[in-house]
């Protein structure tokens, strides 16, 4: 179990008047969560034959230098350790990492070519080279809906990114407490978690609400902390594990839910949804956060990913000696999955992917 939440739970006197009384409620940690999920779930199914099988591609992955912790500050817009920078940076694009997909044949938001989240990297460099302190707190805890859109701007100039309101309030919120608690600085907040991943992920959850990724399922409190966790991913790549990016308990993290990844789970034959769930999927409905459906397809990308690590790491041991442990993780393994689904784009569009408009993901 990781913390506790207060919620009220209704009950009646003998007049028949409501009577709250709080209740404690642990909240369990996501992989613990996916396990529970999967245990209990009615809309999903997961295929152990299937995630055998994506050991294969993990392990060629893995020889082909696909999955490395060096792959992260050797793409073009991500940050290098030695950028003084990168804690605030990785903590503000983290931030605002959510809910990209366009709804039906609407434009697609694009920045210098890119989609996504590599669009909103792209936009948050841009504002830095033109002068604009966007990593810093004490700018982006006032700015404004206008300021905002500026800065994220699409190469047409007529394409809005979406949420920019909610992604307003999201900047408002941790700018407050960074400066409040942190002055200013989120390596301050890595630091106080003294190289334990799992306390990082215990202050991100509890000192800014807005990374609070939880549910309710089958009467326990669940969480997915995907914004949250891949944060501590992000770190953790940057710094290739060493320095600010030392987590003695990375093996801690899951992957990070999102609505793409699932995917990916499903062409490989790892997870499948029931006829049910698929026809409400390739309807294109917008599904609620914290919906039933959608918790399940989350939790089971968590509970499949954590197999797969566990798996390739046996395979390793048993018949590849040669090939070192240090990139199986569940970070890379999100990594490379993630990157597979933006490759094979194309070939994957046969599998409709859950749409939630959130800021959780």
């Amino acid at each position: 179990m990781f913390g506790t939440k207060l919620w009220f739970a209704p009950s009646f006197n003998r007049k028949g008047y409501h009577i709250f009384n709080f209740v404690k409620m642990a909240t369990m940690l996501p992989a613990e969560s996916g396990e529970f999920i999967v245990k209990n779930a009615k809309y999903v199914k997961v295929h152990e034959e299937g995630i055998r099988h994506l050991v294969k591609e993990v392990i060629s992955g893995i020889e082909t230098k696909a999955i490395d912790v060096e792959n992260f500050s050797q793409h073009e817009h991500h940050p290098k350790p030695s950028d003084v920078q990168a804690p605030n940076w990785i903590f503000l694009i983290d931030t605002l990492n959510f809910c990209f997909w366009t709804p039906g044949d609407a434009t697609k938001w694009k920045v210098e070519g890119q989609t996504g989240y590599f669009s909103l990297c792209a936009a948050i460099n841009r504002a830095l080279k033109e002068g604009i302190d966007i990593t810093n707190p004490s700018y982006y805890s006032k700015i404004t809906l206008e300021e905002l859109e500026k800065i994220l701007r699409s190469d047409d100039g007529q394409t809005k990114a979406p949420l920019l309101s909610e992604r307003v309030q999201c900047l408002h919120e941790v700018g407050k407490v960074l400066l409040e608690k942190y002055d200013g600085k989120f390596e301050n907040c890595v630091k106080a978690s003294n190289h334990s991943a799992v306390a990082l992920l215990k202050l991100v959850t509890e000192d800014f609400p807005c990374f609070r990724d939880e549910a309710t399922f089958n009467g326990k409190r669940v969480s997915i902390y995907k914004r949250a966790q891949i944060l501590i991913g992000d770190l953790w790549a940057c710094y290739r594990g060493d320095g600010l990016g030392r987590f003695d308990d990375i093996e801690k993290i899951t992957m990070f839910a999102d609505y793409r990844v699932p995917q990916v789970l499903v062409h490989f034959k790892t997870l499948e949804y029931t006829d049910e769930l698929m026809s409400v999927l390739k309807s294109d409905k917008i599904m609620e956060n914290g919906c039933c459906e959608e918790v399940e397809i989350r939790g089971a990308s968590i509970y499949i990913v954590e197999q797969l690590k566990e798996f390739v790491l046996k395979e390793l041991k048993d018949n590849h000696p040669n090939i070192s442990t240090k990139n199986v993780n569940a970070v890379l393994l999100d990594h490379f999955l993630w990157d597979y689904r933006r490759k094979h784009a194309a070939e994957l569009e046969y599998i409709p992917f859950h749409k939630t408009i959130s800021v959780y993901y």
